[in-house]
């Protein structure tokens, strides 16, 4: 079998290492003394770059400006996003478009997905972490009313909500179906707080008061909010590999250079086993996320759904970010916690990362559940 990956996504990655080049975390502004928040949690200006190089529109079809690529292809955008901590809502948005596209009303697929593709349009999801919920534990609930759906609840940790212009929200229905409703931001019944999130960057406490939008602004299809749950976790996977690898790049440059008794302490045995586990963790990172991309993108079927490899990436991905972070603090010693030195940058955001996807411990649980209900053999 051939697992190298197609000229397309190969000039994808490509494009977006040459747009993430001038990049540099030491550019994101410090959190606000009196907030705790960065005041401006979006970078516009490589925003616009990524839409000019076309990549706000891989997931997107010829029709609406877009590449017709897969997951695939997003995922090694985001690879590339993380190891420069680029503040873009690339993700959400992008997964967001591609659910709308899937799923979504002819009118609405119209009014969004071409501006979504030029940049002219930001669009975010109100996943609770991206980790997903069970329709029935989803916070907020949707009723019909008439030719309209009516919106009641409060969902936590919304990323990019005070500037996205439209915010994808899961409901749950009286019949137990969840529907995604895609609301604009500034839309009566709508209210946003202020949250801040583990990197310092602003959040969104979404409040929702009988919020009234209308059926052709609802994603109603079956299926829809769980393949655009398992897209958002694949696609911070994919950010949490990127992340580890540039952190561990990071380690390497520094125990290479460090000399301790007139030695590189890269060269000491401890160092090196350490070292060595965590490119073992970023192996595995890596093979489990294409695994669980590969599997979204193509529609395989499998001895277990799609969710299975999704569980599994993120088991490794959650686990992995974190032994990675904190191996690299250990060894960088007291350097690694210098403000003026990048690596607590990376470990605020590894640890978002890792809070977002949700612990290893719970994934392990639905990964057994989904062994339980379709037994292999």
């Amino acid at each position: 079998m051939d697992f190298t990956f197609t000229e397309e996504q190969q000039a994808a990655a490509e494009a977006a290492r040459g747009v993430f080049a001038g990049v540099t975390p030491d550019a994101v502004p410090s959190p606000s003394l009196v907030t705790g928040a960065v005041a401006d949690d979006f970078d516009r200006a490589l925003w616009a770059r990524l839409a000019e190089a076309d990549l706000l529109s891989l997931l997107l079809d010829a029709e609406y400006g877009g590449a017709g690529l897969d997951a695939i292809a997003l995922c090694l955008v985001l690879r590339e996003s993380a190891k420069v901590l680029a503040r873009v809502p690339l993700l959400e948005s992008s997964a967001a478009a591609a659910a709308v596209q899937a799923h979504g009303s002819d009118e609405l697929r119209s009014g969004l997905l071409a501006r979504a593709a030029r940049g002219e349009v930001v669009l975010t999801v109100a996943a609770n972490g991206r980790t997903g919920h069970d329709p029935a534990e989803l916070a907020v609930t949707a009723r019909r009313d008439g030719d309209a759906w009516i919106l009641d609840g409060t969902q936590t940790a919304v990323p990019w909500a005070h500037t996205a212009d439209h915010i994808v929200v899961p409901a749950r229905t009286a019949d137990d179906r969840t529907l995604l409703a895609v609301l604009p931001r500034a839309h009566p019944g709508i209210t946003i707080g202020e949250q801040v999130s583990t990197t310092g960057e602003r959040l969104g406490e979404l409040r929702l008061d009988a919020a009234r939008i209308a059926a052709r602004d609802v994603v109603d299809a079956d299926g829809a909010w769980e393949w655009l749950r398992e897209l958002l976790a694949t696609g911070t996977c994919a950010l949490a590999l990127g992340l580890g690898e540039r952190v561990l790049a990071m380690t390497a440059e520094y125990t290479g250079g460090r000399e301790q008794f007139g030695h590189p302490v890269a060269t000491f045995q401890a160092v090196a086993v350490q070292a060595a586990d965590r490119f073992i963790d970023l192996r595995a990172m890596e093979a489990t996320l294409w695994q669980a991309a590969w599997r979204i993108a193509s529609g395989a079927p499998g001895a277990l759904p799609a969710s299975g490899d999704v569980a599994v990436a993120k088991i490794w991905a959650s686990d992995g970010v974190r032994r990675i972070v904190q191996t690299a603090q250990h060894l960088h010693g007291g350097f690694g916690a210098d403000v003026d030195y990048p690596l607590h940058r990376y470990h605020a955001w590894a640890k978002h990362l890792e809070l977002s996807l949700g612990p290893a411990p719970a994934h392990e649980e639905a990964l057994g559940d989904l062994l339980a209900a379709h037994p292999l053999g």
